[in-house]
């Protein structure tokens, strides 16, 4: 038996050291959480726990396969390697010679977030730079919230997750932790100990959300108002930190004008909480000191979402915990690590300027955009068909059939369904991988534990491979996975002084050099003016409102707010083929309030239709007060072959939030029916 250290690499803030057992056999047999991890301390979640069981899977891709069927019926033939590649390599040249390399589109998910394999290194970026390829944006978690914070900020990156446990009050913005990165709850229950209060605001009563000291629901994308009208109360009871204001903030009196506009009585019409709720929270603020807000992605998926957390950012502006150890806001500390990403991902590479197409408007990529039109995809540890809003535009647009699409995969996902070559990957226990999380201050290393099953290769050697089947000659092409690391790491800032491939080997994981507690802004702001910006003048260079506001859901037609949140039991849809999960899960739920349900005739457990103008969706009704009156509730991550044909992302539009091409799941009207 031997023991290897290595990392998850899913969409979670949390990103898990783990400790693989390994069999003489070789066999991973053992894994678990690695106890000497700060944030991880020995646990892993209910999804990760069945990892192992995973990889080991019946319904795992094992070799190359070729279509043989209609594209979206997942009927394939075994192929070899070479023949993969010489077909894969054939019609690239062709593309390139008859449109240019910008027909060619490399569409990276969030499935794995490792700077090697995964999507934050853009994993085979190097050689799509070569090849001319257009850029993926990648706009489906979290770019809408950190523009916004960007213009207040300088950056997305806040607190340290861990001095949470530092603090007095404890706001849980639009966050789940004990479903999505549930090592966070540690630190809230230290606090706790240490007579801190919790609030979670959040449209649906979650588990998080049961487990607070208080919740409040207002309606989804109305949370900037409310911001809006606690910092009314803070001012008008003179509980603004004048000192910090005038030292470190830049556009008071103008910010100080707009709060005005949102008094209470009004804050309570637009998002329906009451408005002594609102008061008593606001006073509750305004005389607890540090207050901390953790606020995460699915907060800013509606058309205001870049604006609702620049808005929150102000918060501790106007009352000075940005200066205080347990203080501030934390909405992904990703902003923190100073990476080398520019030398890894080799963006100098490209013959020539190209485009860039949007992650989250892949239906219209592919059935809207021309010169060149899309004719090569490439989908790389990602299922959008399961994943992107507009589901059956997306369908349309990979139904194609002089589109050619190329699938990494680990499983038969709805999207490989579409595939005409699908490639085996490896999973996180089988490759060398780095990763950062977005939920704390650890680069986390990941030392492959077991050998590949197959002919699973990783990532980063079929791009290798590939670039050598198609006789490229850049040397960056062929960098080993260790050189790739050695270039993101190799980074003048002092925070990764000291950092290398040979400590985070020996280690297992290593902290940022950055001090404890960690106040992000001790040195001043990273914007143009050094300080937080109440009044942004590069904001209104780029078309927005200069001061920080409310921006009102887009689709606020009749029917109910559909929210689509992460499930308990599935990581987006990874995880959403196996069986257990499957069977914890239970089918398609949707949570309405007894109100909503009666005035349609729904009882609990009612099979009913989830419907608008772009699609429909079938479900259970649950009749429950865990959601307020107008809200209807689900849950994401399903696969749509497991469920009738479709998902909630059939009912989702394919538009952007107001900043930084975000999605907006949580912007979505629809209309529930008997089945």
């Amino acid at each position: 038996m031997k023991t290897t250290v290595g990392a998850c690499p899913l969409d979670c803030p949390d990103a898990c050291s783990w400790l693989v057992t390994v069999d003489d056999d070789g066999t991973a047999v053992k894994l678990r959480g690695n106890p000497a991890h700060p944030v991880t301390r020995g646990a892993l979640c209910v999804k990760v726990n069945r990892y192992l069981e995973q990889t080991a899977a019946p319904d795992r891709i094992l070799h190359p396969m070729r279509r043989v069927g209609r594209k979206g019926e997942g009927r394939f033939e075994r192929i070899g390697w070479d023949e993969a590649l010489d077909e894969i390599a054939g019609r690239l040249g062709d593309i390139m010679h008859e449109y240019d390399g910008q027909a060619i589109w490399p569409f990276h998910g969030t499935g794995s977030l490792g700077y090697v394999q995964g999507m934050e290194g853009f994993a085979g970026r190097r050689f799509f730079n070569v090849l001319g390829a257009s850029v993926h944006e990648p706009t489906i978690c979290s770019p809408a919230g950190s523009a916004g914070l960007k213009y207040t900020l300088g950056t997305s990156g806040g607190m340290d997750p861990e001095d949470f446990a530092r603090s007095k009050l404890i706001l849980l913005w639009g966050t789940n932790p004990l479903t999505s990165g549930h090592h966070f709850w540690k630190s809230v229950q230290d606090a706790r100990l240490d007579g801190a209060y919790v609030v979670a605001i959040d449209p649906v009563r979650t588990r998080t959300a049961q487990q607070a000291d208080e919740h409040l629901a207002p309606m989804p994308g109305t949370d900037a108002a409310l911001a809006l009208g606690l910092l009314h109360v803070i001012v008008r009871m003179g509980a603004h930190d004048q000192a910090y204001i005038d030292a470190h903030t830049l556009g008071w009196e103008e910010f100080r004008a707009r709060i005005e506009e949102f008094p209470p009585d009004l804050v309570a019409k637009i998002t329906g909480l009451p408005e002594e709720r609102i008061v008593a929270l606001g006073e509750r603020i305004a005389r607890t000191r540090p207050t901390a807000i953790r606020a995460t992605q699915g907060l800013q998926r509606h058309a205001g979402g870049g604006m609702a957390l620049r808005t929150l950012a102000c918060l501790p502006g106007v009352t000075g915990d940005w200066a205080l150890p347990g203080g501030g806001l934390c909405y992904s500390t990703s902003g923190h690590f100073k990476l080398n990403l520019p030398k890894l991902v080799r963006i100098d590479l490209l013959p020539h300027p190209v485009r860039s197409l949007t992650m989250t408007r892949l239906g219209e990529g592919l059935l809207e955009v021309d010169d060149p039109p899309v004719k090569a995809l490439f989908v790389i540890a990602a299922n959008p068909v399961g994943s992107n809003p507009a589901q059956n535009k997306v369908r349309r647009g990979l139904s194609r059939e002089d589109l050619f699409t190329v699938v990494l995969e680990h499983f038969p996902t709805d999207t490989t369904d579409y595939a005409d070559i699908v490639l085996p990957a490896t999973m996180q226990t089988e490759h060398l991988d780095v990763i950062a999380g977005y939920g704390h201050l650890y680069l986390v290393w990941n030392e492959p534990a077991a050998a590949p099953p197959g002919e699973c290769l990783s990532t980063s050697e079929t791009f290798r491979r590939l670039a050598r089947r198609m006789g490229l000659t850049e040397p960056s092409l062929y960098a080993s996975d260790e050189e790739l690391v050695r270039d993101l790491l190799d980074s003048p800032h002092p925070w990764l002084e000291g950092v290398t491939v040979e400590r985070l080997r020996e280690e297992g994981f290593v902290r940022l050099n950055v001090d404890r507690p960690f106040l992000p802004f001790a040195e001043g702001f990273p914007t143009t003016s050094g300080k937080l910006e109440f009044y942004s003048r590069r904001a209104t260079r780029l078309g927005h409102d200069p001061l920080p506001g409310f921006t009102p859901h887009a689709d606020s037609g009749e029917g109910l707010v559909l929210i689509s949140a992460a499930p308990h039991h599935f990581l987006n849809t990874t995880f959403g083929n196996n069986p257990e999960l499957r069977r914890r899960a239970g089918g398609p739920v949707i949570v309405l309030h007894p109100d909503d349900a009666a005035a349609r005739g729904i009882a609990d457990g009612a099979a009913v239709r989830v419907h608008n103008a772009r699609g429909a969706f079938e479900a259970t009704a649950e009749v429950s007060d865990r959601v307020r009156p107008g809200v209807a509730a689900t849950t994401k991550g399903r696969w749509a072959k497991f469920t009738g044909g479709t998902t909630v992302n059939a009912t989702i539009d394919e538009r952007d939030s107001d900043m930084g091409h975000g999605a907006v799941f949580h912007d979505n009207r629809v209309e529930v029916d008997l089945a």
